[in-house]
């Protein structure tokens, strides 16, 4: 379990690529190895890893297998690549983002970046159907990081885009001002609207049954989510 708040940016020192399983050798930011065990759950750029191999007091090592490598962008690591890291949260600490499992549900890319005075705004395009469990105001996990989205829209083939404000501190502390329009990141999903997006989906196919998928895409056509709209009125 993790809060999703970013404990600092390890770089990679080395990769030791072999078939199907990548070790990644990690600087570690200052103060943040201090009792790390091997065996411990660290989040890097909201992938969870365990600490294999601890070859100095600065340094961890991480096995990334083969589904991770094709499922995430860990598999395109070089040295000096940054990523976000955070420690696993311990019994009775403080949450100040939200619950985060480690889990990368999608992967999206950056569509925009503006900078208005001591501000960052960053775009995020989502792929189809992930953007149904996107709600301004509400939690997502990016790169490992707890954000509050601003902004989002829904298009009518079921992705859509969802856009973030960053203050200095949070710049300062993750890779967020090194990335550029078109870098791909990691999405993960808040479990909590999860499970209401589908449980107010099936309650709809409960009742609506073959009728659903018929009145979903006349809704696309003008722009409406059934979903979203059926949590409104809720």
């Amino acid at each position: 379990m993790f809060t999703g708040i970013v404990q600092g940016v390890a770089r990679v020192e080395s990769i030791d690529a072999r078939d199907g399983l990548h070790t990644l050798a990690l600087k570690l930011p200052a103060g943040f190895d201090e009792e790390l065990a091997i065996g411990a759950s660290v989040s890097c750029d909201g992938v969870c890893l365990t600490v294999t191999e601890r070859p100095s007091p600065d340094v961890a090592l991480f096995d990334v297998m083969a589904q991770t490598l094709n499922l995430t962008t860990l598999g395109g690591l070089r040295a000096g690549s940054g990523l976000n890291v955070e420690r696993a949260a311990k019994d009775g600490a403080e949450i100040g983002g939200h619950p985060l499992s480690g889990h990368v549900d999608v992967s999206a890319h950056i569509a925009e970046i503006r900078r208005p005075d001591n501000n960052c705004v960053i775009r995020f395009a989502v792929p189809a159907p992930s953007m149904r469990y996107v709600f301004a105001k509400g939690y997502i996990g990016v790169n490992g990081c707890s954000l509050t989205v601003a902004e989002a829209q829904r298009e009518r083939d079921g992705s859509g885009w969802f856009e973030v404000w960053l203050i200095p501190e949070t710049l300062r502390m993750t890779t967020f001002g090194d990335k550029a329009v078109g870098d791909a990141i990691h999405i993960e999903i808040d479990r909590s609207t999860q499970v209401v997006v589908d449980t107010v989906r099936d309650a709809l196919d409960e009742k609506l049954g073959p009728l659903l998928p018929v009145l979903e895409a006349i809704a696309r056509e003008r722009g409406i989510d059934i979903t979203q709209l059926a949590l409104s009125k809720s």
